[in-house]
Protein backbone atom coordinates (compact mmCIF):
# COMPACT_ATOMS: atom_id res chain seq x y z
CA UNK A 1 0.00 0.00 0.00
CA UNK A 2 3.20 2.16 0.72
CA UNK A 3 4.41 2.07 -2.68
CA UNK A 4 0.83 2.55 -4.41
CA UNK A 5 0.68 5.76 -2.08
CA UNK A 6 3.76 6.70 -3.33
CA UNK A 7 3.30 6.39 -6.95
CA UNK A 8 0.20 8.33 -6.49
CA UNK A 9 1.02 11.28 -4.93
CA UNK A 10 4.01 11.07 -7.68
CA UNK A 11 1.08 10.90 -10.40
CA UNK A 12 -0.60 13.61 -8.85
CA UNK A 13 2.40 16.18 -8.77
CA UNK A 14 2.91 16.02 -12.19
CA UNK A 15 -0.57 16.11 -13.17
CA UNK A 16 -0.72 19.95 -11.35
CA UNK A 17 2.50 20.09 -13.30
CA UNK A 18 0.59 19.00 -16.43
CA UNK A 19 -2.42 21.20 -15.66
CA UNK A 20 -0.05 24.13 -14.73
CA UNK A 21 1.47 24.07 -18.14
CA UNK A 22 -1.63 24.21 -19.94
CA UNK A 23 -2.79 26.93 -17.72
CA UNK A 24 0.21 29.26 -18.50
CA UNK A 25 0.06 28.51 -22.35
CA UNK A 26 -3.86 29.77 -21.78
CA UNK A 27 -3.15 32.79 -20.05
CA UNK A 28 -0.03 33.40 -22.54
CA UNK A 29 -2.02 33.81 -25.70
CA UNK A 30 -4.40 35.69 -23.99
CA UNK A 31 -1.45 38.47 -23.27
CA UNK A 32 -0.43 38.35 -27.18
CA UNK A 33 -4.17 39.20 -28.32
CA UNK A 34 -3.96 42.47 -25.85
CA UNK A 35 -0.91 44.41 -26.87
CA UNK A 36 0.52 47.53 -25.70
CA UNK A 37 -1.32 46.83 -22.42
CA UNK A 38 -0.61 49.32 -19.47
CA UNK A 39 -0.27 49.15 -16.31
CA UNK A 40 -3.72 50.11 -15.30
CA UNK A 41 -4.71 46.36 -17.46
CA UNK A 42 -2.32 44.22 -15.97
CA UNK A 43 -4.51 41.55 -13.85
CA UNK A 44 -5.64 42.99 -10.25
CA UNK A 45 -3.68 41.62 -7.30
CA UNK A 46 -4.49 38.68 -5.52
CA UNK A 47 -5.94 40.77 -2.35
CA UNK A 48 -8.60 43.37 -2.33
CA UNK A 49 -12.05 44.27 -3.00
CA UNK A 50 -14.08 44.83 -6.01
CA UNK A 51 -17.50 46.82 -6.89
CA UNK A 52 -19.94 43.56 -6.66
CA UNK A 53 -18.66 39.95 -8.13
CA UNK A 54 -15.37 38.74 -6.72
CA UNK A 55 -12.63 40.33 -5.23
CA UNK A 56 -9.72 39.93 -8.73
CA UNK A 57 -7.61 37.11 -7.52
CA UNK A 58 -5.93 34.64 -9.53
CA UNK A 59 -4.03 31.24 -8.57
CA UNK A 60 -2.15 28.93 -10.27
CA UNK A 61 -4.24 25.08 -10.67
CA UNK A 62 -5.22 22.89 -9.01
CA UNK A 63 -6.38 26.06 -7.18
CA UNK A 64 -6.38 26.74 -2.82
CA UNK A 65 -9.44 26.83 -0.55
CA UNK A 66 -7.16 28.17 1.97
CA UNK A 67 -6.42 31.20 -0.53
CA UNK A 68 -9.54 32.40 -1.20
CA UNK A 69 -10.88 35.91 -0.61
CA UNK A 70 -13.36 35.48 0.95
CA UNK A 71 -13.06 31.59 1.76
CA UNK A 72 -15.92 29.52 0.88
CA UNK A 73 -18.98 29.09 2.65
CA UNK A 74 -19.19 25.45 2.87
CA UNK A 75 -20.99 24.99 6.93
CA UNK A 76 -24.16 25.23 6.74
CA UNK A 77 -24.86 26.37 10.36
CA UNK A 78 -28.71 26.31 9.69
CA UNK A 79 -28.69 22.48 8.25
CA UNK A 80 -29.24 19.80 11.37
CA UNK A 81 -28.47 16.20 10.20
CA UNK A 82 -31.20 13.91 11.40
CA UNK A 83 -28.99 10.42 10.57
CA UNK A 84 -29.97 10.44 6.92
CA UNK A 85 -26.97 8.65 6.49
CA UNK A 86 -26.34 6.66 9.52
CA UNK A 87 -24.14 3.85 9.14
CA UNK A 88 -22.55 4.85 5.84
CA UNK A 89 -19.69 5.26 3.93
CA UNK A 90 -18.79 7.41 1.16
CA UNK A 91 -16.03 8.50 -1.19
CA UNK A 92 -15.82 12.05 -2.58
CA UNK A 93 -13.61 12.91 -5.53
CA UNK A 94 -12.27 16.64 -5.66
CA UNK A 95 -13.52 16.32 -1.47
CA UNK A 96 -10.95 18.62 -0.44
CA UNK A 97 -12.12 21.42 -1.14
CA UNK A 98 -15.42 23.34 -2.75
CA UNK A 99 -18.41 21.52 -3.39
CA UNK A 100 -16.51 18.54 -2.47
CA UNK A 101 -15.86 20.07 0.77
CA UNK A 102 -19.15 21.12 1.68
CA UNK A 103 -20.72 17.88 0.81
CA UNK A 104 -18.15 15.75 2.98
CA UNK A 105 -19.37 17.84 6.03
CA UNK A 106 -22.77 17.14 5.55
CA UNK A 107 -22.30 13.50 5.01
CA UNK A 108 -20.71 13.49 8.43
CA UNK A 109 -23.10 15.17 10.11
CA UNK A 110 -26.00 12.90 8.68
CA UNK A 111 -23.76 10.38 9.78
CA UNK A 112 -21.43 8.91 7.06
CA UNK A 113 -17.31 8.16 7.43
CA UNK A 114 -16.04 9.80 4.01
CA UNK A 115 -13.38 9.16 2.04
CA UNK A 116 -11.72 12.28 0.19
CA UNK A 117 -10.04 11.67 -3.67
CA UNK A 118 -8.03 14.98 -3.93
CA UNK A 119 -5.24 15.99 -6.33
CA UNK A 120 -2.51 17.25 -4.44
CA UNK A 121 -4.03 20.13 -2.16
CA UNK A 122 -3.35 18.60 1.25
CA UNK A 123 -3.74 21.51 3.28
CA UNK A 124 -6.65 22.14 2.27
CA UNK A 125 -7.67 18.38 2.23
CA UNK A 126 -6.43 17.52 5.75
CA UNK A 127 -8.69 21.12 6.60
CA UNK A 128 -11.24 19.15 5.59
CA UNK A 129 -10.55 15.89 7.64
CA UNK A 130 -10.34 18.44 10.95
CA UNK A 131 -14.15 19.75 10.32
CA UNK A 132 -15.49 15.87 9.26
CA UNK A 133 -13.64 14.38 12.55
CA UNK A 134 -15.22 17.25 14.55
CA UNK A 135 -18.80 16.03 13.29
CA UNK A 136 -18.07 12.83 14.79
CA UNK A 137 -17.40 10.50 11.74
CA UNK A 138 -14.17 9.02 10.28
CA UNK A 139 -12.20 11.05 7.51
CA UNK A 140 -9.53 8.99 5.14
CA UNK A 141 -7.24 11.29 2.78
CA UNK A 142 -6.34 9.60 -0.59
CA UNK A 143 -3.78 11.98 -2.76
CA UNK A 144 -4.23 10.64 -6.52
CA UNK A 145 -4.96 11.56 -10.43
CA UNK A 146 -8.78 10.30 -11.15
CA UNK A 147 -7.42 9.76 -14.89
CA UNK A 148 -5.74 6.76 -13.47
CA UNK A 149 -7.78 3.60 -13.55
CA UNK A 150 -5.21 1.43 -10.94
CA UNK A 151 -5.31 4.80 -9.00
CA UNK A 152 -9.07 4.60 -8.66
CA UNK A 153 -9.16 0.92 -8.30
CA UNK A 154 -6.95 1.49 -5.34
CA UNK A 155 -8.36 4.25 -4.13
CA UNK A 156 -12.06 2.25 -3.80
CA UNK A 157 -10.01 -0.40 -1.99
CA UNK A 158 -8.36 1.70 0.52
CA UNK A 159 -11.94 2.81 1.39
CA UNK A 160 -13.58 -0.49 1.86
CA UNK A 161 -10.83 -2.01 3.51
CA UNK A 162 -10.79 1.18 6.53
CA UNK A 163 -14.55 1.21 6.33
CA UNK A 164 -15.81 -1.88 5.72
CA UNK A 165 -17.87 -0.72 2.85
CA UNK A 166 -18.97 1.82 0.17
CA UNK A 167 -22.43 2.97 0.10
CA UNK A 168 -21.61 6.65 -1.87
CA UNK A 169 -19.35 7.30 -4.51
CA UNK A 170 -19.76 10.99 -5.59
CA UNK A 171 -17.62 11.86 -8.96
CA UNK A 172 -17.30 15.64 -8.27
CA UNK A 173 -13.31 16.18 -9.33
CA UNK A 174 -13.31 18.05 -12.43
CA UNK A 175 -10.84 20.38 -14.88
CA UNK A 176 -11.82 23.58 -16.47
CA UNK A 177 -9.81 26.33 -18.27
CA UNK A 178 -11.56 28.82 -20.07
CA UNK A 179 -10.61 29.22 -24.02
CA UNK A 180 -11.75 31.96 -26.45
CA UNK A 181 -12.40 30.18 -29.22
CA UNK A 182 -11.67 26.65 -30.48
CA UNK A 183 -8.32 26.99 -32.39
CA UNK A 184 -7.08 27.76 -28.82
CA UNK A 185 -7.97 24.79 -26.96
CA UNK A 186 -4.60 22.62 -27.77
CA UNK A 187 -4.54 18.75 -27.29
CA UNK A 188 -3.64 18.62 -24.07
CA UNK A 189 -5.80 21.38 -23.23
CA UNK A 190 -8.50 18.76 -24.59
CA UNK A 191 -7.36 15.49 -23.20
CA UNK A 192 -6.90 16.71 -19.83
CA UNK A 193 -10.60 18.21 -19.83
CA UNK A 194 -12.01 14.81 -21.15
CA UNK A 195 -9.85 12.54 -19.15
CA UNK A 196 -10.08 14.00 -16.07
CA UNK A 197 -13.82 14.87 -15.96
CA UNK A 198 -14.74 11.51 -18.42
CA UNK A 199 -12.54 8.95 -17.56
CA UNK A 200 -12.57 10.20 -13.81
CA UNK A 201 -15.95 9.44 -13.42
CA UNK A 202 -15.85 6.65 -15.90
CA UNK A 203 -13.43 4.99 -13.88
CA UNK A 204 -14.34 5.74 -10.60
CA UNK A 205 -18.07 4.09 -11.22
CA UNK A 206 -16.46 0.84 -12.58
CA UNK A 207 -14.00 0.54 -9.81
CA UNK A 208 -17.36 1.07 -6.80
CA UNK A 209 -19.49 -1.25 -8.84
CA UNK A 210 -18.43 -4.43 -7.55
CA UNK A 211 -18.81 -2.82 -3.60
CA UNK A 212 -22.16 -1.42 -4.12
CA UNK A 213 -25.50 -3.09 -3.62
CA UNK A 214 -28.82 -2.34 -3.06
CA UNK A 215 -29.69 0.97 -1.30
CA UNK A 216 -26.04 2.75 -2.35
CA UNK A 217 -25.56 5.35 -4.57
CA UNK A 218 -23.46 7.07 -6.96
CA UNK A 219 -24.01 10.87 -7.40
CA UNK A 220 -22.34 12.80 -9.85
CA UNK A 221 -21.24 16.47 -10.40
CA UNK A 222 -22.91 17.75 -13.93
CA UNK A 223 -22.88 21.46 -14.74
CA UNK A 224 -25.47 24.17 -16.25
CA UNK A 225 -22.74 23.97 -18.98
CA UNK A 226 -23.83 20.52 -19.95
CA UNK A 227 -27.48 21.50 -20.14
CA UNK A 228 -27.06 25.10 -22.44
CA UNK A 229 -23.42 25.33 -22.98
CA UNK A 230 -20.34 28.08 -22.27
CA UNK A 231 -19.16 29.40 -25.20
CA UNK A 232 -15.73 30.38 -23.30
CA UNK A 233 -15.84 26.68 -21.91
CA UNK A 234 -16.21 24.17 -24.85
CA UNK A 235 -14.72 21.23 -24.03
CA UNK A 236 -16.00 21.66 -20.44
CA UNK A 237 -19.46 21.44 -21.57
CA UNK A 238 -18.90 18.99 -23.65
CA UNK A 239 -17.68 16.70 -20.67
CA UNK A 240 -20.64 17.89 -18.43
CA UNK A 241 -23.33 16.97 -21.41
CA UNK A 242 -21.80 13.65 -21.45
CA UNK A 243 -21.52 13.16 -17.66
CA UNK A 244 -25.56 13.99 -17.50
CA UNK A 245 -26.03 11.13 -20.51
CA UNK A 246 -23.85 8.76 -18.43
CA UNK A 247 -25.61 9.44 -15.59
CA UNK A 248 -28.82 8.47 -17.40
CA UNK A 249 -27.11 5.75 -18.98
CA UNK A 250 -25.66 3.88 -15.86
CA UNK A 251 -28.62 4.70 -14.01
CA UNK A 252 -30.83 2.25 -16.25
CA UNK A 253 -27.98 -0.21 -16.33
CA UNK A 254 -27.65 -0.71 -12.26
CA UNK A 255 -31.06 -0.01 -11.46
CA UNK A 256 -31.46 -3.65 -11.10
CA UNK A 257 -28.93 -3.77 -8.66
CA UNK A 258 -31.21 -1.38 -6.35
CA UNK A 259 -28.43 1.37 -6.96
CA UNK A 260 -29.39 4.49 -7.48
CA UNK A 261 -27.51 7.28 -10.05
CA UNK A 262 -28.29 10.73 -10.03
CA UNK A 263 -26.54 13.74 -10.64
CA UNK A 264 -26.58 17.65 -9.73
CA UNK A 265 -26.34 20.02 -12.42
CA UNK A 266 -24.59 23.56 -10.32
CA UNK A 267 -24.80 26.90 -11.63
CA UNK A 268 -21.75 29.40 -10.69
CA UNK A 269 -20.31 28.22 -7.05
CA UNK A 270 -17.28 29.94 -5.52
CA UNK A 271 -14.73 27.72 -5.30
CA UNK A 272 -11.07 27.37 -5.84
CA UNK A 273 -11.82 26.13 -9.58
CA UNK A 274 -12.54 29.85 -9.96
CA UNK A 275 -9.46 31.78 -9.95
CA UNK A 276 -7.44 29.35 -11.00
CA UNK A 277 -9.45 28.84 -14.54
CA UNK A 278 -10.04 32.61 -15.35
CA UNK A 279 -8.29 36.11 -15.25
CA UNK A 280 -8.60 38.26 -11.94
CA UNK A 281 -10.13 40.53 -14.29
CA UNK A 282 -12.78 38.37 -15.43
CA UNK A 283 -13.54 36.65 -11.64
CA UNK A 284 -15.16 40.57 -11.09
CA UNK A 285 -18.19 39.11 -12.51
CA UNK A 286 -18.30 35.80 -11.48
CA UNK A 287 -21.75 34.81 -10.99
CA UNK A 288 -23.71 37.91 -11.55
CA UNK A 289 -25.35 36.08 -14.69
CA UNK A 290 -27.22 34.28 -12.55
CA UNK A 291 -30.69 35.26 -11.80
CA UNK A 292 -30.08 35.69 -8.35
CA UNK A 293 -27.01 37.95 -9.47
CA UNK A 294 -24.63 35.79 -7.47
CA UNK A 295 -22.65 32.31 -7.10
CA UNK A 296 -23.78 29.49 -4.90
CA UNK A 297 -22.07 29.08 -2.06
CA UNK A 298 -20.74 25.40 -1.39
CA UNK A 299 -22.62 24.78 1.35
CA UNK A 300 -26.38 26.04 -0.88
CA UNK A 301 -25.46 22.86 -2.96
CA UNK A 302 -24.54 20.12 -0.13
CA UNK A 303 -27.95 19.71 0.65
CA UNK A 304 -28.70 18.46 -2.97
CA UNK A 305 -26.36 15.52 -2.59
CA UNK A 306 -27.60 14.65 0.91
CA UNK A 307 -30.86 14.33 -0.57
CA UNK A 308 -29.97 12.21 -3.45
CA UNK A 309 -27.32 9.72 -1.55
CA UNK A 310 -30.11 9.27 1.50
CA UNK A 311 -32.74 6.55 0.60
CA UNK A 312 -35.36 7.89 2.93
CA UNK A 313 -35.49 11.03 0.74
CA UNK A 314 -34.40 9.70 -3.03
CA UNK A 315 -35.42 5.93 -3.16
CA UNK A 316 -37.92 5.89 -5.79
CA UNK A 317 -34.83 8.74 -7.91
CA UNK A 318 -32.73 7.77 -10.35
CA UNK A 319 -31.34 9.16 -13.51
CA UNK A 320 -32.35 12.63 -12.60
CA UNK A 321 -30.33 15.76 -13.32
CA UNK A 322 -31.22 18.28 -10.44
CA UNK A 323 -30.71 21.61 -11.30
CA UNK A 324 -29.28 23.65 -8.37
CA UNK A 325 -28.71 27.09 -10.63
CA UNK A 326 -30.20 29.71 -8.61
CA UNK A 327 -33.29 30.51 -10.89
CA UNK A 328 -34.73 29.03 -14.12
CA UNK A 329 -33.55 26.72 -15.72
CA UNK A 330 -34.80 26.85 -19.44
Amino acid sequence: MAASKRTATKGAKVTAERQRAIQAAVEDNVERKTPGKDAAQQPAPKTGKSKGGQPPQHQQKPGREQQLDPRPQFLAPTYAGSGKLAGMAALITGGDSGIGRAVAVLFAREGADVAIVYLNEHADAEETRDYVEGEGQRCLLIPGDVRDLAFCLDAVAQTVEAFGKLSVLVNNAAFQEHADSIEEISEAHFDETLRTNLYGYFHMAKAASPHLGSGCSIINTGSETGLFGNDKLLDYSMTKGGIHAFTKALAANMVTRGIRVNAVAPGPVWTPLNPADQSAERLRDFGKSSAMGRPAQPEELAPAYVFLAAPSCASYISGAVLPVMGGPTS
